[in-house]
């Protein structure tokens, strides 16, 4: 039994995977806010690039 659970504890399949799962959470999560603080911004940047070339046509 503590052989086995030895055993267990040194297997480290899938610890790649798991690490660039928590990569790719993190660059997730890192959008989201940026995009939450500077979404109104560029909201009314676009609008206004898109007045802009509504007036000049």
């Amino acid at each position: 039994m503590t052989e086995l659970l030895a055993d267990f504890i040194k297997n480290e399949e899938g610890q790649g995977l798991v690490e660039y799962a928590l990569i790719a959470a993190l660059i997730a999560v890192a959008a989201i806010v940026a995009l939450t603080f500077l979404g109104g911004t560029v909201s009314n940047k676009m609008r206004a690039i898109g007045d802009n070339i509504a007036t000049d046509t």
